[in-house]
Order: structure tokens, then sequence, then C-alpha cells
């Protein structure tokens, strides 16, 4: 294939990018595909979780300005490209009934007008793959089911000439990936991993909570190599300074056993229109040849 191999990961905040399917982008930019990352919100109502920086008054007045400025940091590490899709961030309603959410927020979105600003720039990159969270949004924060919602209607829409008619020329993405780098063989293995060493694992807690969860395992289809990209991965990941302690849980495995037990990141195949077979190492397996 001589064509431009484009990937487009489509995420609800910034820092998304980053901690789902990072070393797979930095993969593929190594290998010249481009890669564009569409960002539904800012993350204007996204905590600050690193306890180094919590207080700190001009953070928590001008969040959403700091939080663009760890976006472009993080996007300068990954080499990928990245557009802002301008809906606001919903929050995270915490409590027993839950709080409505905040009005004019993503999640509230009527979800066909709100897939149009993705149409359009799918028509605009003309990627033949994206990613995206599956129905529960990966975990239940409610921008994260609204970007699957979305995302799912513009794969379907940006091929359609009658859809969307002022959104650019049609083009139709041939394959649609859910991210599930967080899985539970994944978990496992390096829970025991660490363990077999010696170490202390800090997925114990982890799988406790996992039987709690009244959720299917997912399909895993997808098995991308890119160990030696994780640490351009934690690089990004740190870029995004008020959501990420580097002293903290996300780093608490040695880079060497990571790359050792687990050296893919995983995805799950949603929609394709070409012929593959499973299980797959490249997100673009059925469109390089074709």
């Amino acid at each position: 294939m001589t064509e431009q191999l484009r990937l487009m990961a489509v995420h609800a905040h910034p820092d998304d990018e980053s901690s789902k399917g990072a070393a797979t982008m930095a993969k593929y930019v190594s290998e010249g595909v481009d890669v564009l990352v569409a960002t539904c919100t800012g993350g204007e109502r996204g905590s600050i979780l690193n306890p180094k920086l919590q207080g700190d008054p001009y953070i928590e007045e001008h969040i959403h300005e700091v939080r663009k400025k760890e976006m472009d940091e993080a996007r300068e590490i990954l080499g990928v490209k990245q557009e802002w899709l301008g809906f606001v961030d919903s929050g995270l309603p915490e409590g027993d009934p839950l709080p409505p959410l905040p009005d004019g927020c993503f999640a509230l979105q009527d979800v066909e007008a709100a897939a149009e600003p993705l149409v359009k720039l799918i028509r605009s990159f003309k990627p033949q793959v994206i990613t995206t969270y599956d129905e529960n949004g990966g975990y239940p924060h409610p921008d994260h089911i609204m970007t699957h919602k979305i995302t799912m209607v513009a794969f379907e829409a940006a091929g359609d000439p009658e859809k969307y008619p002022t959104a650019g020329e049609p083009w139709q993405p041939q394959k649609l990936y859910y991210n599930q780098g967080f899985n539970r063989p994944r978990t496992v293995a390096l829970h025991e991993a660490l363990l077999a060493r010696g170490l202390e694992s800090p997925y114990g807690e982890w799988l406790e909570r996992w039987k709690e969860f009244e959720r299917r395992e997912r399909t895993l289809t997808t098995y991308v190599p890119c160990a030696d990209f994780f640490g351009i991965r934690d690089k990004a990941l740190i870029a995004h300074a008020t959501q990420i302690d580097p002293d903290g849980g996300w780093f608490r495995v040695p880079m060497d056993i990571q790359q050792e037990v687990w050296p893919t990141e995983e995805y799950e195949l949603a929609k394709s229109l070409v012929d593959t077979s499973l299980p797959e190492d490249d997100l673009f397996a059925g469109i390089r040849n074709n």
C-alpha cells in the first residue's frame, strides 16, 4: 500500500491519550504513520490528582489553560498531532444518589449533533483506523461513554454523503477499535511476575475489586508490540503533571519487568470493513496490503 497510513485516537480528556494506547501511537509515529489525537473536552472539571500540586491557587484558577499546556507537551513527546473538539468537561459525579450533570457539559449534548465536529475531523484527516472506548467508556465516566457514542455515530456517518453534508467530502474509515489496555490478563501477569520476583505488587487490591465488577470480560483481538515505546508513554503521562504523580502507582512496576512480561498494548476490534484474521498484531492488518 503506497497511500499514507493514518490513525486517529478519540479521547475524552487531555491525559487519556497518554494513559491509553500511547506506546502504540509512538510506535506508529516511528514507522511514519500519521497519528492524530481528537480530544473531546478540555478537562476543565478534572481534579488536581497530583498531591504535589494540590492547593496551588494559580493551577486551580487556570486549570483549563494548565491542562492545555500539558497536552501540548505530551503531544510533542508522542510525536502526534492533536485537535480539540471543543466540548466542556462533564466532571465525574459522586454520591448516592448521583448529582445531576452540569448544564452544557459534553455528556448532555445531543449525540447526533455532538458527532458533527468529529465527522468533520475524520473527513479532513482521512484515517483508515480509529481507536476509542467501548460502550462502558473503559470505566463509566460520563465523558468516556459520550466519547464512545459520538465515535460510533461518526464512524458510520463519515463515509455517507447524505449525513452531515456541510462537514466535508465523505471519507470512510476501515477499522474501529476499543482501547483495552486495562485488562485482567495483563494485570494478573504483571501481578504474578512481581510476586515471583519477591517484589510488592500494586495490583492485589485491583484484582480483588475486579471480582466485584459485574462486567463481562472483553475480547482482546489485537496485541500491538510496543515495549520499546513504554518509556515515551511514561514521559507523555508525566507531562500531565496535574493528573499524574511521578512517584505514584502508575510507575510502580519496573520497566524491564513490564517489557519482558507484557510487551504489548491491547485492543478490541469493534468494526472492520476489510478482511483480517484474529488475533492481530497490527491495527492496520488487512489495510497495509490492500
